[in-house]
């Protein structure tokens, strides 16, 4: 066996922790992403934002991505440059975006010269305002315009890291597992979304005294490990090309009559717009998810000096969530039935005593912090499946029926329950769950299919296009919740009351413009031939 192995990539050992580098990366990124998410109440509380100012903060971190093409330029970098010098570059971006947010959100910049500037300046900027897509507006608050500015850069180094670790996938997994390691890394990934829903309140309110910047910092903390985490690839990377005299930087150079290529494939397009659409519906809802659970659900904070209000509970219950997702994620490799049902076992039992102690604690942020861990224990059963037996564009359209299905449910069935502690929880359980599954369909199925789509010298330039286009759609939604929240509740001051029935309806709606492209991409797979619905590993 050991004769067979000739690089990095034959050894399976070295070819999973390069993916776990690559995947602690994004975790990190992951958790700041949506670090304000969890405490968009408290941020209104405390720095003065508005749904419109939250919604339209966080629209800006892809703001530079979209309207001034950075995305395109990383995919360029990219394909010029390799995965490892990519995957540097957008580690350090994203920290010095981290570090701006940060003292922005910071008690320092209230009262600064910095804060007096950004009130007076930035109320108009000329073309962007004439055309409606301005990252600012009068009125704004200072720390959300400087806060906005921190995360545009931030943004432009996580998404230059999306692409990056997908293209890696693809260099050190090609003609192997791609799918299976694909859906793993998205399934760790996905567990900074718990993390951060988890820890952002629990450093905001630590030791009885508010102050949303310790949950910034805590994010930071966690971008200075991706650093790391990226320089020990680097060296990986290197290692590798020196082994099978790779040379990314030099062959196939780039030439923008490629993008002509991709822009012409019918095929390029349908997959671009379902992610658009699936990563729209799902992570501008993240940013208000918790926010939507305190104004639907009947919650009742357990006194002070309870063992449900302590810190203690909220590190118990992170230890269990993890205990969720290794068990069930570890399953999925287990060749031994016995041990594949012992840990399902434990997995499902770790789940239902989380939920447990979220029901207790009456804590939103908590309950929604469930949505990653079903996707974390199937998303590599389902990459497992598209690399064996194919189905990518069916999973597609299942996922798209299952976006509907829980958007509705929030919009309509969940203010039902409002009244009702166990039946209301039960509910936003149970849906959350799903619709976390939902999203694991989408790595699992998506992703691979691109290298099936492009050459494989524009992989990368692919992989750019797609997000740039995703990145419209995560630029305008959470603004657009924020200004329906807006004017769906005029005269609504209190940031657990509002209704949130009309952006829920819009999110639904994306999905069944979702289903209605699966569908046809399909017809198309099946016309052209793409090879979308045969297995990765034949």
């Amino acid at each position: 066996m050991s004769e067979q192995i000739k690089t990095l990539r034959d050894s399976a050992a070295m070819r999973w922790s390069a993916l776990l580098l690559l995947a602690l990366a994004m975790f990190c990124s992951y958790i700041f992403m949506d670090i304000l998410s969890p405490i968009k109440d408290l941020m209104q509380e405390t720095r003065g934002w508005d749904s419109t100012a939250f919604g339209t903060m966080q629209g800006s971190e892809v703001f530079l991505n979209v309207f001034v093409f950075f995305l395109i330029f990383a995919g360029i970098i990219l394909d010029k440059m390799g995965v490892r010098f990519t995957a540097l570059l957008s580690a350090v971006v994203m920290l010095i975006g981290a570090l701006i947010k940060w003292y922005a959100i910071s008690d320092a910049f209230t009262g600064s010269s910095l804060e007096q500037w950004f009130t007076e300046h930035l109320n108009y900027i000329p073309l962007f305002d004439e055309l409606g897509v301005s990252p600012f507006y009068e009125g704004m608050p200072a720390s959300a315009k400087f806060a906005a500015a921190g995360f545009m850069i931030f943004g432009c180094g996580v998404e230059m890291a999306g692409i990056t670790v997908s293209r890696g996938i693809v260099k050190w997994f090609k003609g192997r597992e791609m799918a299976l390691a694909m859906g793993s890394e998205m399934a760790l990934a996905r567990l900074g979304v718990a993390t951060c829903m988890i820890f952002s309140p629990f450093f905001a309110k630590l030791g009885g005294h508010v102050d949303v910047s310790r949950s910034v910092a805590f994010g930071v903390v966690l971008l200075c490990i991706a650093l790391i985490m990226c320089i020990v690839y680097f060296f990986m990377d290197r290692k590798l090309d020196s082994q099978t005299g790779e040379a990314e930087e030099k062959d196939d150079p780039f030439k923008i009559s490629d993008l002509g290529k991709i822009l012409t494939d019918s095929g390029f397009w349908l997959v671009a717009l379902l992610c658009v659409l699936y990563y729209s519906a799902i992570f501008p809802f993240q940013k208000y998810a918790v926010n939507m659970l305190q104004c639907n659900l009947t919650l009742t904070e357990p006194s002070a000096d309870s063992f449900w209000a302590s810190s203690t509970i909220t590190i118990i219950q992170y230890v269990i969530m993890l205990i969720v997702a290794a068990a069930g994620f570890a399953s999925n490799f287990q060749k031994r039935k016995s041990v594949q049902c012992g840990l399902l076992s434990l997995s499902i039992v770790a789940l239902v005593t989380y939920c447990y102690m979220g029901y207790m604690r009456q804590s939103a942020e908590s309950i929604f912090a469930v949505f990653p861990l079903l996707a974390v224990l199937i998303t590599p059963i389902l990459g497992s499946y598209v690399d064996h037996k194919g189905k990518a564009a069916s999973m597609l359209i299942l996922g798209s029926l299952l976006l509907i299905v829980c958007h509705l449910t929030f919009a309509f069935v969940l203010p039902m329950f409002k009244g009702s502690a166990v039946g209301g929880i039960a509910v936003a359980y149970i849906t959350i769950l799903v619709l976390g599954a939902s999203f694991s369909l989408v790595p699992a199925s998506l992703w691979p299919s691109v290298p099936k789509l492009v050459d494989a010298k524009v992989i990368g330039s692919a992989y750019a296009l797609i997000f740039w286009i995703q990145n419209i759609g995560l630029w305008l939604f959470p603004l657009l919740i924020g200004k329906v929240l807006d004017k769906t509740n005029p005269g609504v001051t209190d940031p657990t009351q509002f209704n949130y029935t009309a952006p829920l309806v819009m999110l639904a709606s994306l999905g069944v413009i979702a289903l209605i492209l699966g569908l046809l991409l399909k017809v198309v797979d099946k016309r052209k031939g793409l090879g979308l619905e045969e297995p990765n590993i034949k």
